[in-house]
């Protein structure tokens, strides 16, 4: 029997509310028991002045592994994940080949078990993310895949996207779209502003993002299909998904850690790092998603986290590559909002545990007695300068290279184990 007891520590539970000073008991993988007068037993670790979360669960992450290593790994991204505090990652179907049948979620999920983080798969939509030919979406979910995406590339066709809905619901299965209409934001690079228009970045309009969602919603309504509208960018949108929502719809949504924390003026002087798909927009299209996560219009924050070799994006602006890791931002990206005074701490980390995990299936997301011991301290107060050559990921593409941040993990614990400590 392994027994780890965190003493000391601030213990926080976003999902009750729960928050005291006192002992947390792991024993074989499990919380046995926390509170302030739980007895220390076993293995100690000291949690002064820290915060005990649960283990963040990121639902977007994208690796090279298969068929793209020397942009990352799943070893490479897992020692990222704990790094950053994520004991639960879901990889994107975006591999090669694309994750579009059992037999390649069977064998990511093996790959998985060998690592210090929890490996969840999204399986394709679609067959090679073509937007046509619909996948099985029955049997992935019988193989493990927690949820289906069509990753980066948005269902186009509302016959299609009307067909795997009522498809998904006879599984229960999560169905994340791109909520952008491919037709409005083709080859464009940035968001569309005065900003963008005086840089001559051909820019993609924030209705995009509303048309799509409108669409999904109303599919989602006729099948009884889940949907998750997918990394939403804009003010405009967030109506559309209060609206949803107020009608007792299934609908969720989620949201990158970097639209909460960047606005378009930190493309700067066309700075490819901080070219993101979608877009950084506008600084009242930021304020009004912390808002969103603040109220729980938004669901879920994730990293987005998405690797891209140095060569990809040291470019001219319109030629790179989009994309940035995250898995080691996520938390501190969001502990700095807090520290700001914009974002709510226990709808932050809600929406990075105890959110993802309901909507995914997953006992994981909460510390309450025979929950996983998958946790999180953290120093809310702690400042530091992010180093892009200090991140764990096997590709260094971040935005805040450079950038103050405030809050970083100090330990992580998976099934009651220390997997890491800075």
């Amino acid at each position: 029997m392994t027994v780890l007891t965190i003493e000391n520590v601030r213990i926080f539970d976003p999902a009750s509310g729960y928050d005291e000073m006192g002992n947390i008991v792991c024993e074989d993988g499990v919380i046995t028991g926390f509170g302030p007068h739980i007895d220390v037993n076993g293995d100690v670790l000291d949690g002064e002045g820290l915060i005990c979360a649960p283990g963040l669960i990121d639902m977007r992450v994208r690796t090279g592994e298969p068929g793209n290593e020397n942009s990352e790994t799943l070893a490479t991204a897992a020692q990222a994940a704990i790094a950053g505090g994520v004991t639960s990652i879901v990889i994107m179907p975006e591999t090669n080949p694309v994750i579009d049948d059992m037999s390649l979620v069977d064998f990511l999920k093996r790959r998985g078990d060998e690592l210090p983080v929890n490996v969840h798969i999204a399986g394709a939509l679609t067959k090679g993310l073509d937007g046509h030919s619909i996948t099985e979406i029955g049997l992935m979910s019988e193989a493990g895949a927690v949820m289906f995406s069509n990753g980066a590339t948005p269902i186009a066709n509302a016959q299609i996207m009307r067909r795997i809905l009522a498809y998904g619901s006879r599984f229960n299965a999560l169905i994340a779209n791109r909520c952008v209409s491919p037709e409005l934001s083709a080859g464009t690079v940035a968001h569309e502003s005065d900003l963008s228009a005086r840089l001559g970045l051909l820019g993609a309009p924030a209705i995009s993002e509303r048309i799509m969602a409108e669409r999904d919603i109303a599919l989602a309504e006729l099948t009884g299909g889940q949907v998750l509208i997918d990394l939403v960018s804009s003010e405009d949108v967030l109506r559309v998904i209060r609206r949803a929502k107020s009608r007792d719809l299934d609908v969720a949504a989620s949201v990158s850690i970097n639209h909460l924390a960047l606005n378009e003026l930190d493309i700067g002087d066309y700075r490819s790092f901080a070219k993101l798909d979608p877009p950084l927009r506008e600084e009242r299209d930021r304020q009004a998603l912390i808002a969103a996560v603040n109220d729980g219009t938004i669901d879920v924050i994730v990293s987005d986290h998405n690797p891209q070799p140095a060569g990809q994006k040291r470019l001219p602006y319109s030629e790179a590559a989009s994309g940035a890791v995250g898995l080691e931002i996520l938390l501190t990206a969001g502990l700095s909002q807090v520290a700001d005074g914009g974002l709510d701490l226990r709808a932050m980390l809600t929406a990075m545990t105890a959110r993802p995990a309901e909507l995914l299936g997953l006992k994981a997301g909460r510390i309450t007695e025979g929950a996983p011991a998958d946790l999180v301290l953290f120093d809310d107060g702690l400042p530091w300068v992010c180093d892009s050559d200090q991140l764990r990921s096997g590709s260094k593409n971040t935005p805040f290279d450079g950038r103050r941040l405030t809050g970083r993990t100090v330990h992580t614990i998976k099934d009651g184990r220390v997997v890491y400590s800075a």
